[in-house]
């Protein structure tokens, strides 16, 4: 068995204490590290987190969910605190949905939802499709839960990835690595996201920093940038979604993907896999805020996501045995 909670700590959170235990699971190139909210006999729910952040992007909305889960959110692999990919690994959804499948074992949970935002919500409608026994309940934070591509467009981006993969290993560790004052790093993230609150880049930086002398150095793999070869079809996407057995609600951001999928080619894409969750039943709403919303503003939607969890989940049966449960 995994020893896969350490050092607990606390942090201030509106006006209360919430006990956060810092997460560190064993992979075979390092260690996944993430944080823990809530009571340990909780009702699990992984979190997961977009492109380029980090776990601590739940910070701000987890204290506003139900008191009775248990809240595990992970810092994906190159991300946050988490080691990076071997040299000459690419990063791809299914590798991520494999650093799932290894945590949830190391937690030893059979049965749990799942709340993704972004690129984390495509990691959850995946894990959701190929392992739909163990996902009871889905949110996607504006994420559609799959990300087509053209198909006409595949082996392009494809190559894309690898020309780039090819001139990343021949960049130099100091241009791997720049070092910034912190100022500098804060002024660096708002730039690249500038739907970020500076509160929230201060959050995030929590965890995408480290110190390193002269300054300090953004911890998150640079590989990440470089183009995602593994790609899957509308059609491909369409059948990963039809073998979610889970409920699952969709939270899209008014400013936010909506609007950055507004080609014609892009927004025949996303009609489709929404128009799909509503014909299942699923839930499809829309709120007012930008991609981040629910680190910037998370008031707005965690009332959503709350009533969600307690209908969908905590009136319902709890599945986990108690020898199952006393392990997390």
């Amino acid at each position: 068995m995994l020893q896969a909670l350490k050092s607990v700590r606390h942090l201030q959170s509106s006006a209360m204490k919430h006990a956060v235990s810092e997460l560190c699971v064993p992979v075979p190139w390092g260690e996944l590290r993430g944080k823990v909210w809530g009571p340990n006999h909780g009702r699990p729910v992984l979190c997961l987190h977009g492109w380029a952040d980090n776990c601590g992007t739940f910070n701000s909305l987890i204290p506003l969910l139900p008191k009775e889960c248990r809240y595990v959110a992970v810092d994906l692999a190159g991300h946050g605190l988490s080691s990076h990919r071997s040299p000459g690994v690419f990063y791809s959804f299914p590798a991520y949905v494999m650093d799932v499948r290894r945590v949830v074992d190391a937690l030893q949970w059979s049965k749990f939802s799942i709340i993704g935002h972004s690129m984390g919500g495509n990691v959850a409608g995946m894990f959701s499709s190929l392992y739909p026994e163990m996902v009871d309940a889905v949110v996607l934070l504006d994420s559609y839960g799959f990300f087509p591509t053209d198909k006409k467009e595949m082996l392009k981006v494809m190559r894309q990835g690898m020309d780039q993969m090819v001139q990343f290993e021949k960049m130099t560790e100091d241009k791997k690595r720049r070092v910034y004052t912190y100022a500098n790093a804060v002024e660096r993230l708002m730039a690249a996201n500038p739907t970020l609150s500076e509160r929230s880049v201060h959050i995030l930086l929590e965890r995408g920093l480290v110190q390193v002398e002269g300054g300090v150095a953004f911890t998150r793999d640079l590989r990440i940038n470089l183009k995602n070869i593994t790609r899957i079809s509308l059609e491909q996407s369409l059948e990963l979604q039809s073998g979610i057995q889970a409920s699952v609600l969709v939270i899209l951001a008014e400013d936010g993907f909506e609007k950055m999928f507004s080609e014609p080619e892009q927004k025949k894409f996303t009609s489709a896999i929404l128009q799909a969750y509503r014909d299942r039943n699923h839930a499809v709403v829309t709120v007012p805020g930008d991609h981040h919303v629910h680190l910037n503003d998370p008031k707005a939607v965690a009332p959503l996501v709350s009533d969600f969890l307690q209908t969908k989940v905590l009136t319902q049966p709890a599945r986990q045995t108690a020898e199952q449960t006393s392990k997390l």
